[in-house]
């Protein structure tokens, strides 16, 4: 396969990748791919379908123990595929309320729907950092250029 073609065919898998993320309207999203749905003082937390994507088959979820104290910006946990980890960062800081149990056994269960199956939920201490995160265009405009 000469070089031009090989080219074309790394920037169609590129295209098909991005193709197949949901970005969604309603919910906030941190640069390293956690979103956040925020209802009252309470943050659902998971990664998105683009992470879930570039990860591959989800094999394990570390995730915190309900109570934990988190930090927006600082690690919470991580999420393993056959292919890498990486760490989680939290995107707002509080007090962890509540784990998606369900991860334990299936952390594969984040591959069939990143933005149903949420990792933790946390009651936020300053509702003004989801300020800080961005909105469903700027993500997508970021995982465009990634």
């Amino acid at each position: 396969m000469g070089g031009q073609e090989r080219r074309r065919d790394i920037d169609r898998i590129k295209k098909n990748k991005k193709d197949m993320s949901t970005v969604k309207d309603d919910l906030r999203y941190a640069e390293s791919h956690e979103w956040v749905k925020l209802e009252g003082d309470i943050a659902t937390v998971g990664i998105s379908d683009y992470a879930q994507h570039a990860l591959g088959d989800i094999v394990y979820v570390d995730m915190p123990e309900v109570g934990d104290e988190v930090e927006a910006g600082e690690v919470f946990g991580a999420v393993e595929s056959v292919k890498a980890a990486s760490d989680l960062l939290s995107p707002v800081s509080g007090t962890v309320e509540a784990v998606n149990e369900i991860l334990e056994d299936a952390p594969e269960s984040i591959n069939a729907d990143a933005y149903e199956n949420w990792i933790m939920k946390v009651k936020v201490s300053d509702p003004a950092e989801l300020e800080a995160l961005l909105d469903a265009a700027a993500y997508a405009k970021l995982c465009e250029n990634e």
